[in-house]
């Protein structure tokens, strides 16, 4: 697996994971919340499932 998220994106999608997650959590809102753990997780390891498929990536140009 090949890094395919790249700095901004890992960023945005751990805040979003994060924060749905806490929302969740506390109760503010339902159950939906934990779906917080697929951006959560896919932010962590720097790739992502539907990138890798579509040849999408959001990872700096190596030279």
């Amino acid at each position: 697996m090949t890094k395919n998220v790249g700095g901004i994106d890992r960023i945005i999608r751990i805040v979003v994971g994060a924060a749905l997650i806490a929302a969740a959590a506390t109760g503010t809102v339902g159950l939906w919340g934990y779906i917080g753990v697929v951006p959560l997780l896919t932010g962590l390891m720097g790739w992502c499932p539907p990138y890798a498929l579509l040849g999408f990536s959001t990872c700096s140009v190596k030279k």
